[in-house]
């Protein structure tokens, strides 16, 4: 039987002239706001133009197929390759049994739920009948908090630790939702995993509207650390697993300029991109739906 792996992630524009079609594309076809697209404009320039977050998702299926020796196949839910063409290329190189993975930690109806939901409206849309096996969720999958503690430790000691995982708007979570739960328990693993005697938890990257969104908010944990007279502080992301926008912007421009404007020196752990140890996770989680096929 002909195995592969197919890799789901956001997508981000490479360039900064293809942002209105970007937003777009996440609006359902809508055209954002002007003054919406003049603001992501200016966040991707301050990070020296296009997200690498493509080019880092494409290293992560090179180095995962080279480990498992089966090809591994990349769509984006918002960008190019979108998930129908790389169904079309599964489709055209005859592979029958797929490993889908989401690249992202932790599960929700409206993130990682909806990567599910597009996948499999292509797929009928296609007419595909290879076999679509779905990897759970991985917030404590032991070699992901493996990978997570491996790029805090260069970084420790700090006064304080803050991790982060992107926020989503309350009204997103549906009943019983453990998008919250999974978020704080990788962020408690990776603390007891690096030896931390104490952590903080914090969610970012809020969306441009004025419904409430899950907190508390980076900003507000900021003041607070402000107020206590805390110098130091080190800011790890657990909720993405390459360089994005928001850690490239969010993280290395807006945080650390409200931190330094606080008196407040913030460092940042490298993303996980395609390190090994991140590499070693993901062949476990697909390896282990591999060998059942």
């Amino acid at each position: 039987m002909k195995q592969a792996v197919l890799l789901l992630a956001h997508g981000a524009p490479e360039r900064i002239e293809d942002i209105p079609e970007y937003l777009s594309v996440i609006r359902g076809g809508r055209p954002a706001a002007p003054a919406v697209v003049e603001e992501v404009r200016r966040r991707y320039a301050a990070m020296g133009g296009g997200s690498p977050m493509n080019a880092r998702t494409r290293e992560q299926a090179e180095a995962l197929a080279a480990r498992l020796g089966v090809p591994v196949y990349v769509g984006m839910r918002n960008w190019r390759p979108p998930i129908a063409e790389a169904l079309a290329r599964i489709k055209a190189d005859g592979v029958e049994r797929v490993i889908a993975i989401v690249l992202t930690p932790h599960y929700s109806q409206a993130g990682a739920g909806l990567y599910v939901r597009r996948t499999e409206e292509a797929r009928a849309a296609a007419g595909l009948n290879t076999e679509l096996v779905w990897t759970r969720a991985f917030f404590d999958h032991p070699l992901v908090i493996e990978a997570f503690a491996e790029r805090l430790a260069p970084l420790l000691p700090a006064e304080r630790v803050l991790f982060t995982a992107h926020s989503l708007p309350e009204r997103a979570l549906e009943p019983g939702d453990q998008y919250d739960r999974e978020t704080r328990t990788t962020a408690s693993m990776v603390a007891a995993r690096s030896g931390l005697a104490r952590m903080d938890f914090a969610y970012q990257s809020q969306g441009f509207t004025n419904e409430a969104w899950l907190g508390p908010r980076v900003e507000e944990v900021l003041d607070g650390y402000a107020a206590q007279g805390v110098r130091d502080v080190v800011l790890q992301p657990v909720g993405f697993v390459c360089d994005n926008l928001e850690i490239l912007y969010d993280v290395d421009v807006a945080f650390r300029e409200y931190a330094r404007e606080r008196g407040i020196t913030l460092r940042r752990p490298e993303s996980l991109n395609a390190s090994p140890a991140f590499i070693a996770a993901l062949a476990a989680i697909a390896g282990g739906e591999l060998c059942r096929g």
